[in-house]
């Protein structure tokens, strides 16, 4: 991993990316810590995709990935195309199973058909789509973790995993060994430290202030073939700008170059 693979997920501070005077304003705090990447997910104000990328491009930063809309991904992945070619961006991710009861088998499975379909239509027009998890897919349906399921039942060229750190953790995975079972699938990964408090109760961390071994997740990754390396904080203890720059700060220091 070198520091032009690490990039800010603009989730973290989507209360700071509800209009295009304030998404600009985001874009110069995150050039100016160091950030020349960014995922474009949780931006509201109905800005116009053109002025979202032209934002990004006036400071020579790269949107490397997106989170779409998962019903759009599932019904209507020609839109989803148009979308990601109008940003300059080839990467998106199915960002939750919105609506899939994952206690019925018939729902997963329609689900994960319907990801490879529109998996097949994002490849064949330049483009890829990635699973992110959560820890629901990590439950158990039968004799099978769910996360398995999917894995096994779609197709390498159709679908890639966008592994969060954070949440393979909660549910009870191991980071290092998913980062190596998705090797050649892993083309975005999410890194959000796993923090464990006072009160009993886990806690979403800065990367370098979890438990987690980001020394060798990264490792892993990189040998899996993964290309950005895309910073995550659902909800930070303060001002999220400085839990960004706190893991940017790690993840520099881990960095080769």
């Amino acid at each position: 991993m070198n520091k032009s693979q690490i990039a800010a997920q603009l989730y973290t501070v989507r209360d700071f990316c509800t209009s295009a005077l304030a998404l600009a304003d985001t874009a110069l705090k995150l050039n100016s810590m160091g950030y020349r990447a960014v995922q474009v997910s949780g931006v509201s104000g109905n800005i116009p995709l053109t002025e979202i990328r032209q934002i990004f491009d006036d400071l020579g930063m790269v949107i490397c990935a997106t989170h779409e809309d998962p019903d759009a991904l599932r019904r209507h992945p020609m839109q989803v195309v148009e979308r990601l070619k109008t940003l300059g961006v080839k990467y998106a991710a199915y960002p939750y199973p919105a609506g899939v009861d994952f206690h019925d088998p018939a729902a997963i499975k329609a689900m994960v058909s319907d990801l490879e379909v529109s998996g097949a239509v994002l490849r064949e027009n330049g483009c890829s789509l990635s699973y992110h998890n959560h820890a629901i897919e990590f439950l158990r349906v039968g004799d099978e973790v769910l996360m398995d399921y999917i894995f096994r039942a779609t197709s390498p060229e159709n679908l890639g995993f966008e592994l969060d750190t954070y949440w393979v953790q909660a549910g009870g995975g191991d980071p290092v060994a998913w980062c190596q079972k998705v090797a050649g699938r892993l083309a975005v990964l999410h890194c959000k430290d796993f923090g464990y408090g006072a009160n009993d109760k886990a806690f979403f961390a800065e990367v370098g202030f979890g438990n987690l071994d980001f020394r060798r997740i990264l490792a892993a990754a990189e040998e899996s073939g993964c290309e950005w390396f895309v910073v995550e904080q659902d909800t930070c203890p303060g001002d999220p700008f400085v839990s960004l720059e706190k893991s940017y700060r790690t993840m520099e220091g881990l960095a080769s170059d």
